[in-house]
C-alpha cells in the first residue's frame, strides 16, 4: 500500500514534491520504503556509512515510523547515513527505554538527482504477531539553510508531534510481505 505524507502547515518544504511510504508486514515482519521526490540538492541528506544504532538521528533528515498494538507503542528511526535507532514508550513520550524487540535485517538506498528511496526490513517481536498494529508514518527533512521540515501521514494539531496518538492513522493487519 502506497501512502503520502503531508508537510506539517507551519514547516512548508517547496525542495520536496512529495514524500510516498509503502509499508506491509507479515507476522513480526515489517517492511517500510520511503520515497522522497523534488530537489534533493535542496536538502541535507547524510552521506552512506556503516550501520550501526544512533540517537538523535531526527535532528537531521531522519525517516521514521510509531508502532503500536495496543499499550505503548515502539519509534524507528532510519538515516540515510545507514544509522538506525529504535525506542520504546510506555505511554505519550513517557517511559522511553531502547527497544529490545526490534532488529534491523537490512536498510538499502538509492540516490538520483530528484528522488532518494530508503529501504527497511525489520522484525518487531516485542509487538504481537497474530494482531493488528496501528503505525505513523513520518519524515523530518533537513535543509540546506539549516530549516526542518515535517512530514507525516496526518498531523495533530499544534506543533510538530509525530507521537501524538492522532498520528498512528495506519492500521496493518498481520498480513504477508510481497
Amino acid at each position: 500500500m502506497l501512502l503520502t505524507l503531508v508537510p506539517h502547515p507551519d514547516t512548508p518544504c517547496a525542495p520536496i514534491r512529495e514524500i510516498a511510504v509503502e509499508a506491509a508486514r507479515a507476522g513480526a515482519r515489517l517492511s517500510l520504503r520511503y520515497r522522497i521526490e523534488g530537489d534533493l540538492t535542496q536538502i541535507v541528506l547524510a552521506e552512506r556509512g556503516i550501520r550501526a544504532r544512533a540517537d538523535a538521528l531526527w535532528k537531521h533528515s531522519c525517516l521514521e515510523a510509531f508502532v503500536s498494538a495496543g499499550k505503548g507503542y515502539g519509534e524507528i528511526n532510519l538515516s540515510p547515513s545507514n544509522r538506525w535507532a529504535s525506542y520504546d514508550f510506555d505511554g505519550y513520550r513517557s517511559g522511553m527505554t531502547q527497544a529490545r524487540g526490534c532488529d534491523l535485517l537490512n536498510l538499502e538506498d538509492r540516490r538520483a538527482a530528484n528522488r532518494y528511496e530508503l529501504t527497511a526490513k525489520l522484525v518487531l517481536t516485542a509487538l504481537p504477531s497474530d494482531s493488528d498494529w496501528q503505525l505513523g508514518l513520518a519524515a523530518v527533512i533537513e535543509l540546506r539553510d539549516g530549516r526542518r521540515c515535517y512530514w507525516a501521514l496526518r498531523h495533530a494539531p499544534g506543533r510538530p508531534d509525530f507521537h501524538h496518538p492522532d498520528s498512528f492513522l495506519l492500521s496493518l493487519p498481520p498480513g504477508e510481505i510481497s
